[in-house]
């Protein structure tokens, strides 16, 4: 059943939130061991928060939207009293004394939290292999990755373990993992949703999204956690529409731009290219009109980001120092004890990013690193500005290739930046996205993205709606 229609069925009586809770619990005890989605589920909590739901529908109450939808969070999204990992040795037990804001409207939902999912170290990657606690495997090969950095959440609602699931997206880390493991995946415009709880990667991209088996429980999950919140400064002051409504309004009439920079160019392989064409005819064949179109600074995306992302991370993660937070190694002095716990805490890319950023910051070189790479990102916003004045949305492909097997790529960082190259431009832009199953190859998923301007969140999912409705 779909998030849409478990809510339904709990609401009116129909079903038990606490059998809907079950079904999924025994699914995760038989794969979790092969798979590794999670790096706690939160079984009894869950059964609570069940129980609460159907105590609610009996006194004739309305637990809400999502009540009995089983959710998985990814693990770097503050959960009161639960270990918030971020799938790093230095917050290894760290329990956070408050919950993250797209948490509490979850919880008043009526949802049931199932357990915090793995990902990338700090969110930091794109196959979900750089988390300290072991890799996670891709539920439709498990010799292959999920995509990252939330591969967690994106393979826990692929294999079946929750109904739906959150994760971040800072490069691509939801769209790219949803493209991989065929499910759908979205990131909303920069400051649609509050970002107040979610442990800071790169505050000026990184932004919470929902992944789903459809993209009307996607629209309907993105739609309960969105909205303003005054606990973070970048939140937008105006009331979130409820996607759902009109999201069957088809696409007669649009105009829809495919991007030749993500799309013909090296490295897409034949497959994904087909996927995006065919999802093209199949759109003016419902009355679209699609034609090409370009974004020339997007080919500069990948490398702007991997200036721009790792100097904000360097400065964010700066806080780890053993004395506020997780880990500590005693050592004679302070400077020291701080060096000891970082080099023992953060993992190997962590580091390289880190230092990176720490460099591109540096006096001497900021300008010619961090300042040129701000001026390449109003370059891409410009381009996107200038595409949206001839079509209402674009598409292009999610991830270059289908999903990779499991160590191809760790011995070679930037093989696997490259991962990101069809979604970071969204990132830079702070416009939104999702990613759509379109068929597979070899039983391995392929995603379509469809990308639009900023707040046109209502349009994106009319569309997504269309391509998933002629999907093969």
């Amino acid at each position: 059943m779909s998030a849409v229609e478990i809510a339904a069925a709990v609401r009116s009586g129909e079903r038990r939130a606490i059998d809907v809770l079950e079904e999924h619990l025994a699914r995760i005890d038989e794969r979790e061991g092969q798979i590794h989605a999670f790096n706690t589920v939160l079984a009894d909590d869950a059964r609570a928060a069940a129980d609460a739901v159907d105590a609610a529908v009996a006194a004739g109450g309305d637990p809400g939207p999502l009540a009995g939808v089983p959710i998985a969070l990814k693990d770097n999204l503050c959960t009161r009293g639960v270990p918030t990992t971020c799938s790093s040795r230095i917050l290894e037990h760290w329990k956070p004394p408050y919950d993250a804001t797209v948490v509490s409207r979850l919880r008043a939902a009526g949802a049931l939290i199932v357990g915090k999912t793995n990902l990338d170290e700090f969110a930091m990657g794109s196959s979900t292999e750089n988390s300290a606690f072991g890799p996670t495997r891709n539920p439709h090969d498990l010799s292959r990755v999920p995509g990252g950095s939330s591969g967690g959440s994106a393979a826990a609602v692929a294999a079946g373990f929750a109904t739906l699931g959150l994760g971040s997206d800072t490069g691509g880390s939801i769209r790219q993992p949803a493209s991989l493991c065929g499910v759908v995946g979205a990131k909303p415009t920069y400051g649609a949703v509050s970002r107040y709880g979610l442990v800071a990667f790169a505050s000026s991209l990184d932004q919470i999204g929902p992944f789903a088996t459809t993209v009307e429980d996607a629209a309907l999950l993105l739609s309960t956690i969105a909205g303003h919140d005054p606990c973070d400064s970048t939140s937008i002051a105006r009331p979130f529409p409820d996607l759902r409504s009109g999201i069957d309004g088809g696409v007669d009439g649009l105009r829809v731009g495919i991007v030749e920079e993500l799309t013909d160019v090296e490295g897409i392989t034949d497959e994904v290219r087909d996927a995006v064409e065919a999802a093209g005819r199949a759109l003016e064949k419902d009355g679209a009109r699609v034609d090409r179109v370009s974004l020339p600074s997007s080919a500069y995306a990948l490398s702007a980001y991997y200036l721009i992302a790792p100097a904000e991370a360097s400065s964010n993660l700066a806080r780890y120092d053993g004395v506020r937070y997780g880990l500590r190694v005693d050592a004679p002095d302070v400077e020291t004890m701080n060096a000891s716990t970082r080099d023992d805490g953060f993992g190997a890319e962590v580091k390289r990013r880190i230092m990176l950023g720490t460099y591109a910051l540096s006096a001497g070189y900021y300008d010619a690193y961090y300042g040129q790479a701000q001026r390449v990102r109003t370059l891409i916003v410009r381009d996107f500005a200038r595409a949206y004045e001839r079509f209402d949305v674009l598409l292009a492909p999610t991830s270059p290739t289908v999903a990779f097997e499991v160590g191809a790529r760790t011995a070679d960082p930037l093989a696997m930046y490259l991962s990101d190259v069809c979604t970071i431009p969204s990132n830079l832009s702070g416009d939104p996205a999702i990613s759509v199953p379109w068929g597979a190859v070899d039983g391995l998923p392929i995603g379509v993205q469809v990308l639009a301007p900023a707040l046109q969140e209502a349009l994106m999912f009319r569309v997504a709606r269309a391509v998933e409705a002629v999907a093969p």
